[in-house]
């Protein structure tokens, strides 16, 4: 993953209860539903990143 494949977004405390919550262009720009869509999570250990991606089944 190179850095200039990044787009910034926001950034955000991670919750007591271990959530992330995530900005509102993410609904536009990866076309997700709010308490439809799953997103699958990976680490990137070369990096120290983790990667969002919606899974492509979403049901």
């Amino acid at each position: 993953m190179k850095e200039d494949n990044l787009i910034y977004l926001d950034t955000y405390v991670l919750q007591q209860d271990m959530r992330i919550r995530l900005p509102k262009n993410v609904l536009v720009n990866l076309n997700v539903e709010k308490g439809i869509s799953r997103f699958q999570i990976y680490f990137d250990k070369i990096n120290n990143s983790l990667i969002l991606k919606p899974e492509k089944n979403n049901q």
